[in-house]
């Protein structure tokens, strides 16, 4: 009787948010599989979504550095951040993850209101990987903001100055935008012209109306109903601001939508803001994966394995618009490999995934829990439901094989 068992199996997991990084996921759910099938071939693969941790494992991966700096932090303090410089092949390209300098986990929980938090570290940490006289691309990962400043912070870090009527710089924080009545581009870093910048980010965010930033995260951030109105309302301005600018420095030869246009929204506005000084707003599995700027062979490993293991926080209707699993399940499905995913929690419509092409999925929790206790144990919880699920996985493959003995048998 042969069993019919997966040979090679690519873990591409992201990290599970305030709990278990990508690189660790990816090492729990692959000692799991060997409880079950010593012998087998995995091959480990995190991958980053564009939020937290992905400067470092970016820089893990390619054989890089982790460059620390202290920039203004979202409420105007002084934080340490850090980007990565990598290597290998990809040396040249920096990444800059704009949740070290700006993200929601270094906006105090009282502080928390998005018209005042701005990324001005963002454009530091970009100017200082610009400072660098071998980096030619500056890829940076959008996700885990704290802010909603229409990437003003940042711009003005980088050299613009935003002025009121009375030609006096504009305090920092998106509610003070509605003053903002000009932009002198003049003192611009000079190498922003010499360098690629791209933006990997959730093409779905927009800056205003409705389905904007204000509105859609604003709540999110700590924002009260009227402080949403009033954000939307100099978010709106903010915008028509920099189409004007951006027509006075092109000669009109660009022309952005900075209210609609896709991923004009991304980390509360930053991609507005940076779209003004050429930065390319890129769908961000595009930008991480497909593109090869990140250095993960991700489709290659893809075609080469029998199955697919990914994971993430939660699974549920949101997972298909964009999430990790999804992601990497439509590349498998175009491959025709089958997608196991696993998840700390399964939520409201998970059933939708399968539809993304995330063949099954489970939960890493064997019974309820409260989430303090899931947080201290989400390692061991995630190796031991990863070993439950591959010993289901044997007993299909052994059932399988003896469908298949007894019908030879039959047939004979």
């Amino acid at each position: 009787m042969i069993m019919s068992i997966p040979q090679r199996i690519l873990i591409a997991p992201s990290g599970f948010k305030g709990s278990l990084d990508a690189d660790v996921v990816a090492d729990a759910i692959a000692a799991g599989i060997r409880r079950v099938i010593p012998g087998v071939n995995t091959v480990v693969l995190p991958i980053p979504d564009g939020g937290e941790g992905t400067a470092k494992l970016l820089a893990s991966s390619t054989g890089g550095t982790l460059v620390s700096l202290g920039v203004t932090g979202p409420v105007g303090e002084r934080v340490n951040s850090h980007y990565a410089l990598l290597g290998g092949s990809q040396r040249g390209i920096a990444v800059v993850e704009m949740a070290a300098a700006a993200g929601l986990s270094l906006v105090p929980k009282d502080m928390r209101n998005p018209g005042a938090t701005t990324t001005y570290g963002v454009g530091e940490t970009i100017a200082a990987a610009l400072s660098n006289p071998e980096v030619h691309t500056i890829l940076v990962g959008c996700g885990d903001s704290g802010t909603s400043d229409g990437g003003a912070g940042a711009l003005s870090a980088l050299g613009a100055k935003i002025l009121d009527a009375d030609e006096q710089e504009v305090q920092l924080g998106g509610a003070n935008l509605s003053n903002a009545e000009r932009i002198d581009y003049s003192g611009l870093h000079p190498r922003l012209s010499q360098v690629r910048i791209i933006l990997a980010l959730n093409q779905h965010n927009i800056l205003t109306g409705p389905k904007g930033v204000a509105r859609v995260f604003g709540p999110q951030k700590g924002a009260t109903p009227q402080q949403v109105e009033e954000l939307d309302q100099a978010l709106t301005h903010w915008a028509n601001l920099l189409e004007s600018t951006q027509n006075e420095m092109t000669g009109g030869r660009v022309s952005t939508d900075f209210h609609t246009g896709a991923g004009t929204g991304a980390s509360g506005g930053l991609g507005a803001g940076l779209a003004l000084i050429g930065a390319e707003l890129t769908p961000r599995f595009e930008a991480l994966i497909d593109s090869g700027l990140a250095g993960l062979s991700v489709t290659t490993e893809i075609q080469q394995a029998d199955l697919v293991v990914t994971a993430e926080g939660a699974i549920d209707y949101q997972t298909p618009k964009g999430k990790v699993p999804a992601e990497i399940a439509a590349r498998a499905q175009a491959a025709g490999v089958p997608v196991l995913a696993l998840a700390g929690s399964i939520g409201e419509k998970a059933y939708r995934v399968h539809d993304a092409g995330i063949d099954a999925f489970a939960s890493i929790m064997p019974l309820p829990m409260g989430l303090d206790d899931a947080l201290e144990n989400g390692e061991e919880l995630l190796t031991n439901s990863t070993e439950r699920c591959f010993r289901m996985i044997l007993l299909g493959a052994s059932l399988s094989a003896s469908m298949q003995n007894r019908n030879l048998k039959a047939a004979a």
